[in-house]
């Protein structure tokens, strides 16, 4: 299917990517820091914590629904090789690292504000939140619905926001 959708034959996918697994790891990669730029964007994307961490979460759940039955790489890289690859572990690491820093920093500026719940500690909330990210993929991919995603979603936000 990536030959036919390239126009290009075996041959000049392997001279550009070197094998199937130089290939995964590199759409890995790619894959995974637009999916981790568009969280981050959509959670700086509102001067309220509260609507940015909305807003991130929302944003996927339309992602998601926009075309159900594609699939999200990176939570398949983690169920496929849990950390038994290091190259896929790496990936998987910084970007899980570089959007959970993003959230805490968020909470943290919640927290100042008064607007994140005073008993969220931002590491284990920026745990929580990406941890519902995750849960939200795969409740996805399993066939929930936009209305049922948001659901979960505001439940979420609940624990973390201050109403």
């Amino acid at each position: 299917m990536l030959l036919e959708a390239m126009k290009i034959g075996r041959q000049s996918l392997y001279d550009t990517f070197g094998d199937k697994r130089s290939l995964y790891l590199e759409s890995l990669s790619r894959y995974s820091e637009e999916s981790t730029s568009g969280t981050i964007s959509r959670l700086f994307s509102e001067p309220s914590v509260a609507k940015g961490l909305r807003r991130s979460l929302y944003g996927f759940i339309d992602e998601a629904m926009a075309d159900p039955a594609r699939a999200c790489l990176g939570v398949h890289s983690v169920a496929e090789f849990g950390t038994s690859s290091a190259e896929v572990n790496a990936i998987n690491v910084a970007m899980g690292d570089k959007t959970q820093r993003a959230v805490e920093a968020r909470l943290r500026e919640g927290l100042e504000r008064g607007e994140i719940a005073r008993w969220v500690e931002p590491a284990t909330g920026g745990g929580f939140f990406m941890a519902t990210l995750v849960g939200l993929k795969i409740a996805a991919r399993g066939g929930a619905g936009a209305d049922e995603l948001r659901r979960i979603a505001d439940l979420a936000l609940r624990a973390l926001v201050v109403e």
